[in-house]
Order: structure tokens, then C-alpha cells, then sequence
């Protein structure tokens, strides 16, 4: 085997190796996929339809040497979310998590989910064995409807809420198999392929049934624990922590790699124990003379179930508001990972019949969405609540980038009814499902695999988790590596190889009813119309003289008001004859593909001279 101990050469330069030496090539950029999206029938129907991509010097992948063992991390190494990570031997493949990744409007305006490259494993399906899921936030699981059809539907394997909240998913789309699962718990250790074992640990995150795997391998144990924290008491992690991470290898069996979280890897010192935020929360409830609106992400199970319990220790009842929040919660309840008291749970209606000081409402919305429960109700749009000043409103979250505008947004209406706001930022009522730097060094040092490969995360959290291993833990830098998405990591006790070659990477989008790649054209046009806007223009010749029959329409939008820029649009009207005029005089038949070229460069010219500003320009020209 070429060996490749090194961090890769993005991450911290070259190095030597024991046979041999691999550059790494540049990072492929996304979106250069082929073809184009075509309307398509509901997915309720007759499922997704998926674009069809031509592949033109397709890379030649590497065969995987006998006994080496390849990972490749399809998604969450460049971005946060769309989890996916594939371990995979001469004889099977194993798949760990499916998620999404949420889209920007900024960067993938008309998207609805970015979801992983899956082409590699496709045409390698009738190797794959199983689907092994941490936990059950869409960020690992929110891909499945769109990807585990074209797998295969291998065999899941997931702790019970995270199945419920998988087939929770699906039923959305009833053109889907039902799905076989194997519920698997901490402790367990399970055979599964050619003779792979793979033994699952517990993890501490922000919901129930999150856990980690080991799969052990003939070359050491692979290790992935999903998104991970500690419960510790003063920084000193619990004994449970130490029995997950501490445990892992055993004589024979050692740790090859590990696989861990970057999420919060910039974030010095220690995350705060859900159980004291919990703590914080409780005592606000237990202590309001009114009513209390906790608005906190509909994902915080553990918070959630927490709470719900504090409410009726305190003789208060609960109102689930948001669709989100009460489905998780419904959830919970079906899987029997949370039995509520009975009569806890009331609607709104039901609450008008109980004093303010006995009520406690979970909402959604502490992001500011425009259409959440908590938005709703602090613009006064909710049919059936209102706030008064009497009130509480705890904000139990942080702001997610990107989000700082709607959330000041409603923060200023939640301001106009004079009650109570209690935030993160200035009580301790919400912690981090990721730990902070200095738990990831306790368990990568606990963990203590030969090898390193931060993953969960954009590509300088990456950097910065490597960095602190090296300088921190003192590891040694060549037994780490950077990956990107799709990079080809091939490994064994001696070392790694980290191939030129990718996996394909081009990013695929979820469009409605549409799943396939996005061109970079698409995504730059629509950045184009949000920022700058579009100005059409319609003109017609006569197509042997090249002679205007009128003067041109004109329409804008996003650009300028047409009424407002009288100016501007009478000398764009003279300049568009002039062009047509110049491009058509003397030709015949004219070129109506050259008369419209030039139009859209001699306006796109003269607009930005003028206003600053460079909109779309699409030219029509008619012959009659």
C-alpha cells in the first residue's frame, strides 16, 4: 500500500511518506453538473424524479487493495449538515447517516435541501449492508426519502426514537418501501457483512438515542460518534463517558481511526450540561406569577420532555404550539421513550378555562420564522393566542447564522406588548448539542485511535479541531487527515492514502419535486434576479430590412421603477434601436441570435454606467 500519513496538504503542508508520495488535488468545485431539470408529477404520486446526469471523463477510482479499508465522507466535512459517511471493506459497505443540509437563500436561492452525492454508492449498491444512523436530527436522517430507494433499502440499524422519527420522515412519501430496521441500543455488539462486528456506545447530544459506532475491522476498529458532547461536573466528564469512549478497544482489537464532531471545535474550554440549563429553565416556570412561552428548537427533545415534566411537578399544564413540536412530541409518546402525565398536554382552546399562573406553552419559532408559532403570535397573527404584560417569553436558543434579522424582528414585536424576554444571552437557558474544544480533546485522547479524521463541519472548524489534537494532545500530525467531500481515504495499520481521485461531489439539490445537480449558471442567474433584478425588452423587426416596426417595450422588475427612471428607459429605448439597427442594417435574412447578443451586451453596458447595478438582460426580438 502507498502509504499517506499526513493531514492532507490543504490542512498542514507536505510531507514525506513511507513509499511513494500523492499530491492532493485542489478542491473540485460544486455544481458542475449536466443537464437540466424538467416539471415532473408530485412525489405523493409517483416519487421523486431524478435528474439524469452524463458523465464525460468520469475519474477512475482506485480499486481498494485486499485487507485496506476505505471511508469516504460524502457530505458534513465542508459545510454543517448533510451527514453521510460510507466505511467500506473488499466485501461490504456501510453507510453512516443521511442527512440534509438546509439551504441558503443567499448562496442556493430556490433550493429547497442539499442533500449528499450518492453516485459512488449507487454504483456500488449490492455491496452496501446496512445504514447505521447516530441519531434522529434531520441533519443525519432528513435525506433518506430521496436517497434510500436509490441504495437499495438496505437494512437500517438506529436506536427506537430515531426509527420513529425516520418512518416519521418517509410518510411523506408514499411512493417509499417500508423500511426493515434492526433496533439497536448502547452495550450491543452486532455481526453483520463478511463477519464485521460493530459495537455501539452511547453518546451524550440534545436528544434521546443518540449513539456511536465501532465497526471492527480486520485492521482495527473505525469509529464515528455522530454529534457528540459530555456530561461533566466541573470539567471532569462523568463515569459514563469515560465507560463509552474508554472501552472501545480491546486486546486484538484496536483503534484504527476516529471520526469526530467539529461542530463547536472553535469554541475554547467546555460546553454547559443540558441538565443545568434544564435546571435554569425549570426554576423560571416554577417561579412565574403568569404565563410562560418557552420558544426553543422543536429538536431539543431531552429540554422538551424535561420540561414537560417540571410543568406538572408545579401543577401547570403544557401547550404544544407548532407543527414541529408536536410531532416530535407525538413521536415520543408512540415510540414510549416519553410517557407525559395525564392530562399534562391541553389545547389552546382549553387553556382559556385555567389561570395565566398554571400555564406553560413550547412553542416553535425562536428563529424568527415567519410562520412559526412564536412569530405568529407577536405580531398578533395567531387565531387563538395573545400575549399580554403579564407574561413570560423564554428564548431557549441561540441564533443560527444567518437568522440575526427575523430574530430581531420578532424580538421587537415581542418587545411592543411590554412583557417579560428572558434570552440565552443573558441567562444560562441554552446549551450546544456539540461540545466545545476542550471535550473533543478529552475524547480523542480517551478514544486514542492511531489515526484522526475531524468531520461535522465547515473546513476551517476542520482545521482548527486538527490544529488543537496536534498542538494540544500532542498528536502527531501525520496521522491525520482533512478530508473534503468525496475525498477517497484508504487505510490500515501501517497508514492511510488519501487518492487524487474523488468520489463524486458535485452538489445535488432538492427542487420541489425535483432532485438531481445544479449548475453553477442556475445559482449565479438566481443571486443575479434577488440582488440586481431583470429588465426585458421586446422589440420588433422586419427580418429582411432589420427595420423596427415600433419602439420597443420594456419591462423591469427587482431593477428599477420604469416610472420613477423616465430618463434612464428613454435613452435604454435609443440605444436598443441603435443596436438592432447597427446588427440587422444590410443583412438578410438578419442573424436574430447576433442582434440579440449584442443588444444584451451594448444595454448590460450602458446599465451599469447609469445605475451601478447589473440585472439579467433578456432580449426578445421578433421577426414579423
Amino acid at each position: 500500500m502507498n502509504t499517506h500519513n499526513q493531514v492532507s496538504n490543504q490542512s498542514h503542508g507536505k510531507h514525506s511518506h513511507k513509499s511513494g508520495h500523492n499530491k492532493h488535488t485542489s478542491r473540485k468545485s460544486h455544481g458542475g453538473g449536466r443537464g437540466s431539470f424538467k416539471r415532473q408529477p408530485s412525489p405523493r404520486k409517483e416519487g421523486f424524479t431524478r435528474q439524469k446526469t452524463t458523465h464525460h471523463n468520469k475519474p477512475h477510482i482506485p480499486e481498494l487493495a485486499p485487507g485496506d479499508i476505505r471511508i469516504i465522507p460524502l457530505g458534513g466535512v465542508e459545510q454543517i449538515g448533510q451527514n453521510m459517511n460510507v466505511i467500506e471493506t473488499n466485501d461490504d459497505i456501510f453507510v453512516v447517516d443521511i442527512g440534509i443540509q438546509f439551504s441558503s437563500e443567499l448562496e442556493t436561492p430556490g433550493v429547497d435541501y442539499i442533500i449528499p452525492n450518492i453516485k459512488y454508492l449507487v454504483e456500488r449498491k449490492d455491496k452496501i449492508r446496512g445504514v447505521f444512523v447516530t441519531h434522529g436530527h434531520l441533519d443525519h436522517i432528513g435525506a433518506f426519502p430521496y436517497i434510500i430507494d436509490q441504495i437499495g433499502y438496505p437494512k437500517v440499524y438506529c436506536g427506537l426514537l430515531t426509527k420513529w422519527m425516520i418512518d416519521k420522515r418517509n410518510d411523506e412519501f408514499p411512493h417509499l418501501q417500508k423500511l426493515e430496521y434492526e433496533v439497536i441500543e448502547p452495550g450491543n455488539r452486532i455481526t453483520i457483512g463478511n463477519d464485521i462486528k460493530v459495537q455501539v456506545f452511547a453518546v451524550t447530544h440534545s436528544i434521546p438515542d443518540a449513539i456511536g459506532f465501532s465497526f471492527e475491522t480486520p485492521q482495527g476498529n473505525v469509529i464515528l460518534a455522530g454529534d457528540t458532547k459530555l456530561e461533566h461536573i466541573d470539567t471532569e466528564p462523568v463515569q459514563r463517558e469515560h465507560d463509552a469512549y474508554g472501552k472501545l478497544a480491546r486486546p486484538g482489537q484496536e483503534n484504527l481511526i476516529f471520526l469526530s464532531d467539529s461542530t463547536s471545535a472553535e469554541k475554547p474550554g467546555w460546553s454547559k450540561n443540558e441538565s443545568d440549563i434544564i435546571e435554569n429553565i425549570l426554576q423560571l416556570v416554577k417561579e412565574s406569577k403568569s404565563r410562560v412561552f418557552l420558544g426553543t428548537f422543536a429538536s431539543q427533545i431531552s429540554r422538551i420532555t424535561a420540561v414537560l415534566d417540571g410543568a406538572h411537578q408545579f401543577g401547570k399544564k403544557v401547550v404544544l404550539e407548532g407543527r414541529s413540536m408536536k410531532t416530535n412530541v407525538d413521536i415520543c409518546i408512540k415510540s414510549g421513550r416519553y410517557v407525559p402525565p395525564k392530562g399534562l398536554i391541553i389545547s389552546a382552546d382549553e387553556a382559556n378555562n385555567y389561570p395565566p399562573d398554571k400555564l406553560v406553552y413550547l412553542l416553535t419559532g425562536s428563529q424568527g420564522e415567519e410562520f412559526a408559532a412564536l412569530m405568529r403570535i407577536s405580531s398578533k397573527k395567531h387565531p387563538k393566542i395573545r400575549f399580554n404584560d403579564r407574561d413570560t417569553v423564554i428564548l431557549s436558543s441561540s441564533v443560527i447564522p444567518g437568522n440575526a434579522v427575523a430574530i430581531q424582528k420578532m424580538k421587537d414585536n415581542l418587545a411592543r406588548h411590554d412583557l417579560r424576554i428572558v434570552e440565552y444571552q443573558t441567562s444560562e437557558i441554552h446549551a450546544s448539542g456539540h461540545g466545545n474544544q476542550d471535550e473533543l480533546l478529552w475524547i480523542q485522547k480517551t478514544v486514542g485511535a492511531k489515526f484522526f479524521m475531524p468531520v461535522h463541519g465547515h473546513h476551517a472548524m476542520l482545521k482548527v479541531h486538527a490544529q488543537a489534537v496536534v498542538e494540544r494532545n500532542g498528536f502527531d500530525r501525520k496521522n491525520i487527515v482533512v478530508p473534503d467531500n468525496g475525498s477517497i481515504i484508504d487505510v490500515n495499520r501501517d497508514g492511510f492514502t488519501v487518492h487524487k481521485q474523488k468520489a463524486p461531489n458535485n452538489v445535488t439539490v432538492v427542487e420541489g419535486f425535483r432532485v438531481g445537480d445544479i449548475q453553477d449558471v442556475v445559482v449565479r442567474d438566481r443571486k443575479t434576479l434577488t440582488k440586481e433584478g431583470i429588465f426585458v425588452v421586446i422589440a420588433t423587426i422586419d427580418p429582411k430590412t432589420g427595420k423596427m416596426r415600433k419602439s420597443p417595450d420594456i419591462i423591469s422588475r427587482g431593477f428599477v421603477y420604469l416610472r420613477d427612471s423616465k430618463e434612464l428607459i428613454q435613452g435604454a429605448r435609443t440605444l436598443i434601436k441603435q443596436s438592432i439597427i447597427r446588427n440587422s442594417k444590410g443583412k438578410n435574412p438578419v442573424d436574430f441570435e447576433i442582434v440579440k447578443k449584442r443588444l444584451a451586451d451594448d444595454l448590460g453596458r450602458y446599465l451599469v454606467q447609469n445605475t451601478g447595478k447589473r440585472p439579467i438582460i433578456i432580449p426578445v426580438v421578433l421577426g414579423v
